[in-house]
């Protein structure tokens, strides 16, 4: 059975996640300064489940049933509480290219896990695909200029892409019986809530911070987790997880484009072959194959073949 094909509405929504979630990466960076990785987690969170909150009070979609709240709670705990302070945590300590190397591992550990969860069919075609873009993904990040370099504390970062897999992929059977956004958003409030431990001074902290920092925070809030995520949800509503997830490999060349025309940072030569590579990768992961003509429309055919 073939990979459902991927239109433009859905393309469309993917683009819309990758472009917010690859801003990000300027919106934490500017706001750690200020507050400690566990009050932007918890902020990023906070702002988000109030969006959607507010969404769910003018929209009033379909509810989540109850039966399924606990595996919701469950979910958001990890897709989301662990998944940022993880990886908040690690930025601290590990250089940006070696993060960015191993979040992109996120796409084939959806595939695997939906592979042995949902039953999804991975081809061939699609698994040397994802290959592909991991080599382009590390070829951009090596010639970034950036410092790559593993230690210990990089284990944080595979600790958030198990728990995106996971939250990617424990998801999709919901979406068959609740609606995306009120499966999305319930998994906010229990990630908010995971995450407010770590957040007991973030009063104090916003008080303190400037105007500039505690306007990142609201866009981190906004952009790159409100609207971000519910554009990736919808694609993967519509679509398969690791067809999807396959498109994470796109993020670290836009934020290479991102930086070259914010910040006037130019990409090298490798940088664009790379991103080429990671281009050629995503595409090769998601072509689907040509069904072959029918033989009886040629000539008959025996019986129980």
């Amino acid at each position: 059975m073939d990979t459902p094909r991927l239109d433009g509405r859905t393309l469309a929504l993917i683009g819309v996640a990758l472009v917010t979630w690859s801003s990000a990466y300027a919106a934490i960076a500017y706001a750690l300064p200020a507050f400690t990785p566990g009050e932007v987690a918890f902020a990023r969170l906070g702002i988000g489940s109030l969006c959607f909150a507010l969404w769910l009070l003018a929209r009033r979609p379909p509810l989540p049933a109850r039966r399924d709240w606990p595996q919701l709670a469950v979910l958001g705990v990890t897709g989301l509480t662990v998944y940022h302070m993880a990886l908040n945590y690690a930025e601290t300590r590990i250089a940006s290219g070696t993060a960015a190397i191993l979040i992109s591992l996120v796409p084939a550990a959806t595939a695997a896990l939906s592979a042995l969860w949902l039953r999804e069919r991975l081809p061939a075609r699609t698994l040397a695909g994802l290959g592909v873009a991991l080599v382009g993904v590390v070829m951009v990040v090596l010639a970034s200029g950036k410092q790559v370099k593993f230690e210990p504390m990089a284990a944080l970062v595979l600790l958030s892409v198990a728990a995106s897999a996971i939250y990617f992929v424990g998801q999709k059977p919901l979406f068959a019986r609740s609606s995306v956004f009120g499966v999305t958003a319930f998994t906010f409030f229990a990630g908010t809530l995971g995450a407010l431990p770590f957040a007991t001074h973030l009063p104090q902290a916003l008080a303190a911070a400037p105007w500039p920092r505690i306007g990142a925070l609201l866009w981190l809030g906004f952009a790159p987790t409100f609207v971000g995520y519910i554009a990736w949800n919808v694609a993967i509503h519509r679509s398969s997880a690791s067809q999807v997830s396959s498109f994470i490999y796109f993020s670290p060349p836009i934020a290479v484009l991102i930086g070259w025309f914010w910040l006037g940072e130019r990409p090298g030569l490798l940088t664009l072959v790379g991103g080429a590579v990671t281009v050629g990768g995503v595409v090769l992961a998601n072509m689907r194959r040509r069904p072959l003509a029918a033989p009886a429309a040629l000539e008959p055919r025996p019986c129980g073949r």
